[in-house]
């Protein structure tokens, strides 16, 4: 299963399928969820102040008995109850349990305030604290990136954004300004045309590449992904189905696929944003 790392601009390397735990709510459901992620072989978990289950995602890592630097987390700035980024970090440390996250998101580039260069400002402070690896962004478009790096010192590592065959069209320059910047796009939400919007026109050549391939739907999509050299954010609370999303990483689609699933995701519908 050859999720390989990629190697951040930060220096860091981060595994490229990630176990998200957004609309998990809380309680035991997301700790179960995120041991059995663990256990089926996922070693980087999404989380976000927003998704209100940080500490159950802690609980489930420190459970698993892995060591630090052997699961790689990712949380996201939100704004939650009014709250600074000094002290949102400070409170997601403590809801994971941990002294650093590996990646420290701002969710969305609407939370950054006053303004996008005063906020980035102080996401550095928090990596040069130590108390967070790397630092990138969530749901910036071309020009939120325009800003940010106009005055960052530290450009974002990662873009983490809604991608799935329906928006790829409209996602595309982000993908090419990061790609330029050498910023790594992570794509959340990918299993959309299955999952909320079955029936258009993406089902065709991805369930005939699923045929021809002999493996699921969601693997297409994932391979799909992948192609687009994004880093695949997904969940489930199924086993047999996230050790299918892991085998995903063996799939390798040839240009003509990848063509045709863009071509039958043109001009469709958008997802929702998270």
């Amino acid at each position: 299963m050859p999720w390989d790392l990629v190697k951040l601009n930060s220096g860091y390397e981060m595994p490229t399928i990630a176990f998200g735990t957004w609309k998990l709510g809380n309680g035991d459901g997301p700790i179960n969820q995120v041991d059995q992620a663990i256990n089926v072989g996922f070693s980087h978990i999404d989380t976000a102040q927003a998704y209100r289950n940080e500490a159950e995602a802690g609980k489930a890592i420190l459970d698993s008995g892995l060591k630090r630097s052997e699961i790689f987390i990712t949380t996201k700035y939100s704004g939650l109850n009014g709250l600074d980024i000094k002290t949102s970090i400070k409170n997601s440390l403590e809801n994971l349990g941990v002294t650093y996250v590996d990646l420290y998101l701002i969710h969305h580039p609407r939370l950054a305030v006053p303004d996008i260069p005063t906020a980035w400002k102080e996401m550095e402070k928090l990596k040069e604290q130590g108390v967070v690896k790397s630092i990138g962004v969530s749901n910036f478009g071309v020009n939120d990136l325009a800003v940010l790096l106009a005055s960052a010192k530290v450009p974002p590592a990662a873009n983490q954004i809604l991608l799935h065959p329906y928006v790829y069209a409209t996602q595309a320059p982000i993908i090419e300004y990061a790609k330029k910047h050498n910023i790594v796009i992570e794509a959340y939400s990918a299993l959309i045309p299955l999952t909320q919007r079955p029936g258009g026109p993406v089902d065709v050549p991805v369930r005939e590449l699923a045929k021809k391939l002999n493996v699921a739907p969601e693997q297409v999509l994932l391979a799909w992904v992948k192609a687009k050299g994004a880093v695949a954010v997904t969940t489930s609370s199924k086993k047999d189905r996230l050790q299918r999303y892991l085998d995903a990483g063996d799939i390798s689609l040839s240009d003509a696929e990848i063509t045709a699933i863009d071509s039958a995701g043109a001009g469709g519908v958008r997802g929702l944003q998270k």
